[in-house]
């Protein structure tokens, strides 16, 4: 059984990205990790070792509490939207985010990772620190990135961009995992710009190699990659973007407003970041 780890700070932005990680689960007959975490303040020196203990006590149960009140409304969402029977395991972990990802996905066999693009208090925002943005990349998990305004609906059309390099092959054969599972296709886009090193050879290997898979290659000239995906993403109504993450900072682009005001549809498109 595949298992999915969905950490949350139960704001509203990852109420709704729960709702993708649900029927994902539902889609690979998996289950889902849910984690939440919080991190313990540094305390003055001048507090004796009991104090200590008391303060630590006292924010850890409330972080219990809370969890305690959280995790009904999740079973609830489920609920509502018919997916109820998907196993849930809630995990509460202090520490900092990013490690206690990393350390459940090795822990846990963790097949992939569903978190919202923003969510309270600057809760995504941890995991943008220095070497957050290329640590994140380390995980070697597929994850989908859900925007705050995304819908959860039947994934009929899967994008995803390639290079045409050799190990883009073993990426589309996990898209196509992903589409054999929702009995959907994949349409793969090539951005050809003047400094193309591929060639007609290269482009008919890929076609005879995928041939009997529901994949569709386009070839488009363009040299704004990012505008060609946009207009590929509208034209071909994709429903989730799978993307390698070539850049070591892939993850922080992806998160920050320059990356939404540049490609409109990042705000109602999930986006699978595969790794390299």
């Amino acid at each position: 059984m595949k298992k999915i780890l969905f950490p949350t700070d139960f704001s509203n932005v990852a109420n709704n990205a729960f709702v993708h990680a649900l029927g994902l689960a539902k889609l690979v007959h998996g289950e889902l990790v849910l984690l939440h975490t919080y991190e313990l303040p540094i305390i003055d020196s001048q507090f004796g070792v009991q104090n200590y203990k008391e303060i630590y006590d006292s924010i850890e149960l409330s972080n219990l509490d809370q969890y305690k009140d959280e995790i009904p409304k999740l079973r609830k969402i489920a609920q509502e939207n018919g997916l109820e029977a998907i196993k849930m395991n809630p995990i509460l972990k202090d520490g900092d985010l990013l490690h206690s990802i990393k350390e459940t996905v090795k822990k846990e066999n963790i097949d992939y990772v569903v978190m919202g693009t923003s969510g309270a208090n600057g809760w995504i925002e941890k995991l943008l620190g220095t070497n957050t943005g290329e640590a994140i990349t380390s995980l070697e998990v597929p994850v989908f990135c859900i925007p705050e305004g995304s819908k959860y609906s039947k994934i009929d059309t899967i994008g995803f961009t390639t290079r045409f390099r050799e190990k883009d092959k073993v990426a589309l054969q996990n898209v196509l995992k992903i589409a054999k599972a929702a009995h959907a296709k994949v349409k793969c886009l090539y951005v050809e710009t003047k400094d193309t090193d591929n060639s007609a050879a290269v482009y008919q290997e890929w076609e005879t190699l995928f041939k009997d898979a529901p994949v569709q290659f386009f070839i488009i000239p363009g040299e704004n990659a990012r505008e060609t995906i946009e207009d590929f993403i509208i034209s071909q109504e994709i429903d989730v973007l799978a993307m390698i993450s070539y850049k070591r900072n892939f993850f922080q682009w992806l998160f920050t407003s320059s990356f939404t005001e540049e490609m409109a549809f990042v705000s109602t498109i999930p986006i699978l970041a595969l790794h390299e």
